[in-house]
């Protein structure tokens, strides 16, 4: 029996990815078609007796986002130009400098050579291309319009990136401030506060009596000197378990993603993200004629917060059932009035997806605006907490070495 490794697609092009034992290729493809997936690709595993491959070692990562985007913008260019397809896959392939990014357009350039669409050969690839990228890519080929769709799908990669470094730069500057705060706290409790503890024992005696805050610092001091080494593994098991419940776990994700939408500072960011990410993402995928209930579908995966994916494949039954989408959505607090209008108004002209363009730039300045002010807020009360910890161990010190000098007096 041989091993092989599979990529198949459902009848809703959804990518699935897997394992089986079986004779041989025909056999996995008859496996797969009896449970009505699509093969894509079929691979067999070697047995290499344990040897490593330098290729997946040091080969080539994932393809980044910039590199993702200029791919996309050259493609629609040269589409435009009348240039054929493959041609035009071939060309940036052979002058790309990303290695990654090579790698992977001469498995798609060799793909689309034996017949296979350009939406079906990205999609086996969804650790670059999203199930949005694929499916506004397949309808473009379907509505010869694929030069356009790359153009929309261009736009939106930068916005998301712009959003997301926007993030990051605005998160940085607390976090190296949390980090460092941290540190010196423990610094402080493993190496300074025993010695000034010591050294106020000494000048006091052995009956002296400390103030409070003194006694709890030296506690903190003595429990974290003895106990560290079971503490700081504590701590990063502790933490390596709530991130990976998080993560892998669907009730942990839906249980952060909820709370997330229920802090007070971080909620409004958060909402404003998630509509700014659905009305731009549905807005696309509309415009590049992809049914309505499809769109739906993939935006909700789109949006990354479960609470959202979850009211909008809500939305979707609601729809199929007869109901237009703004009447579902204005009965939901998660999406402001604003959106729920605007996209009734395009429902009744026809113009749903540049009435929701609009929506989508509207909040993503709001976003901006939003990230600004919590950063403003946050780094004076980052200082404010550091300098708070500071004054805290400097005043358990001070108030002894005080009250022993007016007793020496």
């Amino acid at each position: 029996m041989a091993k092989f490794t599979y990529i198949a697609s459902d009848t809703q092009n959804n990518v699935i990815k897997g394992k089986t034992e079986l004779p041989d290729r025909q056999a996995v493809i008859t496996a797969l078609n009896k449970q009505g997936l699509r093969p894509v690709s079929i691979k067999e595993i070697k047995e290499g007796g344990g040897s490593i491959d330098l290729n997946n070692l040091f080969g080539p990562g994932k393809v980044k986002q910039d590199q993702l985007v200029a791919f996309t913008r050259q493609l629609s260019a040269m589409v435009s130009a009348g240039v054929p397809l493959l041609r035009s896959l071939s060309s940036i392939q052979k002058h790309t400098e990303d290695k990654a990014l090579q790698k992977l357009l001469a498995d798609v350039v060799k793909e689309v050579e034996g017949g296979i669409p350009l939406g079906d050969s990205l999609a086996k690839h969804p650790e670059t291309f999203s199930d949005i990228y694929v499916n506004m890519v397949r309808a473009g080929e379907a509505a010869g319009i694929l030069d356009d769709i790359l153009k929309r799908l261009a736009g939106q990669l930068e916005k998301s990136a712009a959003i997301r470094k926007k993030i990051k730069s605005a998160m940085a500057y607390p976090l190296v401030l949390l980090s460092i705060t941290i540190l010196a706290f423990f610094g402080l409790m493993i190496f300074v506060i025993p010695q000034i503890g010591a050294i106020i024992q000494n000048l006091g005696g052995p009956d002296a009596k400390l103030p409070t805050i003194t006694l709890v610092m030296l506690g903190i001091s003595g429990f974290i000197t003895k106990y560290w080494y079971i503490l700081f593994p504590a701590i990063g098991g502790v933490i390596t378990a709530l991130v990976l419940y998080v993560k892998r776990s669907p009730k942990g994700k839906r249980q952060f993603h909820l709370l997330i939408l229920k802090i007070p500072a971080i909620k409004t960011i958060i909402r404003k993200i998630s509509v700014a990410r659905f009305a731009r993402t549905f807005s696309a995928l509309m415009g590049a004629g992809v049914a309505v209930l499809e769109s739906l579908d993939v935006t909700s995966r789109a949006i990354g917060n479960v609470i959202y994916e979850e009211a909008l494949k809500s939305a979707a039954i609601d729809v199929k059932n007869g109901k237009q989408l703004s009447v579902v959505l204005e009965s939901n607090d998660l999406f402001p009035s604003i959106v729920s209008q605007m996209l009734a108004v395009g429902e009744e002209t026809g113009q749903t997806d540049t009435v929701l363009v609009k929506v989508a730039d509207f909040y993503e300045e709001e976003v901006d605006l939003a990230i600004d002010s919590i950063s403003s807020i946050m780094e004076p009360a980052m200082i404010v907490v550091m300098g708070g910890m500071v004054g805290l161990i400097a005043a358990s010190v001070m108030v002894p070495i005080s009250q022993l000098s007016s007793n020496i007096k």
